[in-house]
């Protein structure tokens, strides 16, 4: 790995480099962080729900993912005898969103889009501000490079993958038309859009008939805040899905970890939800206090 740097979170100093044009944030460090230590990273890789996050960020983005070998190691987790290193993990499935590596920059480092999974697996909390922080990183390194880059992608592109597929392998099967198919999508969408927005796709739009014409959405015009929620709220959904729990259910369970999140996110001192407000949203606002005037 090359071109080093770092950054801090609640005292925390986390190493990020460079690996193929990527980020890769140290999970040795963060887990240092948290009482436990390394031993929480190897918890983590033993979860089966994480091996199973894994498995489809790497089918993402790994052509040479040995998805045969990812279906005897999912068969084995869960199970008391399932033992699993980021080592093991990367020499049985080819994977390249996890590195293992000594020297002075060595331990396990993490594509950042699993970083912030086993991020929010430790605190919710910890996620945003880490968010943050990288957000200021890559906003730095922007202005010097002039290049362009967006924080919503990493928050929201690998959960929400996790969460369509949850659906069209365990809902979308006992569909027989393609709109029902269709509608199954949005419906599911927009149970998380009425839980943390308040509204479904379909009444933002008619309320935002001008932002729908530059080709908007729901989404596009949400905070930070709002996003590290709803990407909590996917994955947590995708597992309910697959458990098979009822739909009343699952929104009960969602609605109570939307209110407990945001509550908890909302009580941290040191960040204000005005600075981690998106630039669509920040316009939004400006023309609204513009026509109030």
């Amino acid at each position: 790995m090359a071109k080093n740097r770092q950054i801090e979170v609640k005292g925390i100093v986390i190493k990020i480099s460079e690996r193929n044009n990527d980020d890769f944030i140290s999970l040795t460090d963060v887990a240092n962080g948290f009482e436990g230590g390394y031993t929480l990273v190897e918890k983590w890789i033993r979860n089966k729900n994480t091996i199973e996050f894994l498995a489809v960020w790497e089918q993402l983005n790994n052509p040479n993912f040995n998805s045969p070998e990812f279906g005897g190691i999912r068969s084995e987790a869960g199970t008391n005898r399932f033992v699993m290193s980021a080592k093991q993990w990367i020499e049985r499935t080819n994977a390249i969103g996890i590195v293992a590596s000594a020297g002075r920059y060595g331990g396990t480092y993490a594509h950042k889009d699993i970083a912030l999974e086993f991020c929010s697996w430790l605190s919710p909390e910890f996620k945003l501000l880490l968010i943050k922080e990288f957000q200021r990183l890559k906003i730095d390194e922007a202005e010097r490079t002039n290049a362009e880059w967006d924080i919503k992608r990493i928050v929201s592109k690998a959960n929400y993958r996790i969460h369509t597929d949850a659906i069209k392998e365990n809902i979308v099967p006992n569909l027989t038309s393609e709109n029902q198919k269709k509608w199954i999508y949005a419906e599911e969408a927009d149970v998380l859009n009425l839980i943390l927005f308040g509204k479904t796709a379909k009444q933002w739009q008619q309320e935002n008939p001008n932002l729908v014409l530059q080709g908007g959405n729901i989404r596009d015009y949400a905070d930070l805040h709002q996003l590290t929620i709803l990407s909590n709220l996917e994955s947590i959904n995708a597992l309910l899905i697959k458990q098979g729990v009822e739909k009343k259910d699952r929104i009960s369970i969602l609605h109570q970890t939307a209110v407990e999140q945001t509550k908890s996110l909302q009580n941290l001192s040191n960040y204000t939800l005005d600075k981690l407000k998106s630039p669509n949203l920040k316009l939004v606002e400006q023309k609204r206090n513009k026509d109030n005037e």
